[in-house]
């Protein structure tokens, strides 16, 4: 019984079948991951961009901090920027990321953040309040 599943000499590499079993199993597999790995992709783009917009409001508020009867002016961010309030305060956004300052005081500036190939935009204000 043993010897059945041994080849006969002379017979080398798979059968057909084999290979057809082998090739759906890894398109199954396929069909699964590929639509997973591009939604984690996605999630990844919009949790930089949200970490970049509370960077971004972490560098408002030293810029407020050392300005406290300034404004910001309206600006529009993204990793090439290096001029301007919050770039000069220590803000670095991520490839693919654009913050928008929305300009104003202390208690009125806005900022709003997306990724290039993301799915969210957020929004945050003066207060310290997060939308998407």
């Amino acid at each position: 019984m043993i010897r059945a599943f041994y080849k006969k000499r002379g017979q080398k590499g798979f059968t057909l079948i084999e290979l057809m079993i082998v090739i759906a199993i890894i398109g199954i597999l396929a069909a699964i991951a590929i639509p997973q790995f591009t939604q984690y992709r996605k999630r990844a783009y919009d949790a930089s961009a949200k970490a970049d917009i509370k960077s971004a409001y972490t560098a408002a508020q030293a810029f407020f901090n050392d300005n406290p009867s300034g404004s910001l002016a309206a600006a529009t961010i993204t990793d090439a920027t290096t001029t301007g309030e919050l770039p000069s305060n220590g803000l670095k956004v991520s490839k693919g990321v654009t913050v928008t300052v929305g300009g104003g005081t202390m208690s009125t500036f806005t900022l709003s953040s997306t990724h290039s190939q993301g799915t969210k935009t957020y929004a945050l204000t003066a207060g310290g309040t997060l939308t998407e």
